[in-house]
């Protein structure tokens, strides 16, 4: 083999070499432009799934946000309509922290102990007992059953006791006193107002028991007055 052929041989090799090295190359190029795809893919797949998960989150937030501000609307409104609350005003606007400088911010955040934050549920929750307790009345039941059976003869020893009243107011009216006519004016108007004297009486002693007085138990008590009143009327009437 001459030199010529030799020279060729060994540029040959080096040929060859320098083809499997690019293979080689480009076979790792691929691998890694393979590998890189599959990564980013998965990368914008979690990024979309994660900005699907914060809109979600987003939506739900804006709507305990209008629950909320609704349910302190309502509260606010309760309160405005208790008795002598009219001066409250109308519902303040929610305090916004953008203007607020983040050195106060975090100089308040350092202030404050560490406590774990409330939900916005459970303050109006306890600002509802609030209302509760300080402006809506408490609930008061019925009376019970064996007190309005009671209520007629309260209502006429009440009326009687009122009727007798009046006619000795009436009696003393007929003496020769300078106050004679307004004394027997105050009778008459007295003896008038006696078979309904019991109710106000019956509501005031339910109202220590923590029960209302309905309309049974104001039947039953004038019931008992006007009954109590017509013998104190006819037996006044006979005696005259």
């Amino acid at each position: 083999m001459t030199t010529r052929d030799q020279d060729y041989q060994l540029m040959m090799n080096a040929l060859a070499e320098v083809a499997k090295r690019r293979d080689a190359e480009l076979s790792s190029a691929e691998e890694a432009y393979q590998d890189h795809a599959a990564r980013a893919a998965g990368e914008l797949a979690r990024a979309e799934g994660e900005a699907t998960a914060a809109d979600r989150w987003a939506g739900a937030a804006a709507g305990q946000v209008l629950d909320v501000d609704r349910e302190a609307a309502q509260l606010w409104e309760q309160l405005r309509r208790g008795r002598g609350m009219r001066a409250v005003g109308e519902l303040p606007e929610p305090l916004a922290i953008e203007p607020m400088p983040r050195v106060a911010i975090e100089g308040a955040r350092e202030a404050i102990p560490e406590t774990p934050p409330q939900s916005a549920r459970t303050l109006l929750a306890r600002a509802s007992d609030r209302i509760d307790v300080t402006v809506r009345p408490a609930f008061r039941g019925p009376l019970p059953r064996w007190a309005l059976a009671t209520l007629p003869l309260v209502g006429a020893v009440i009326a009687a006791a009122t009727g007798l009243f009046a006619a000795g107011l009436v009696t003393l009216g007929d003496q020769p006193i300078p106050v004679a006519a307004a004394l027997r004016l105050i009778g008459w108007l007295t003896f008038v107002i006696a078979p309904s004297a019991g109710v106000p009486v019956v509501a005031v002693l339910a109202h220590r028991r923590n029960a209302r007085l309905d309309v049974v138990g104001v039947g039953l008590t004038l019931l008992g007055g006007m009954i109590s009143a017509s013998l104190l009327s006819l037996a006044f009437a006979s005696h005259r």
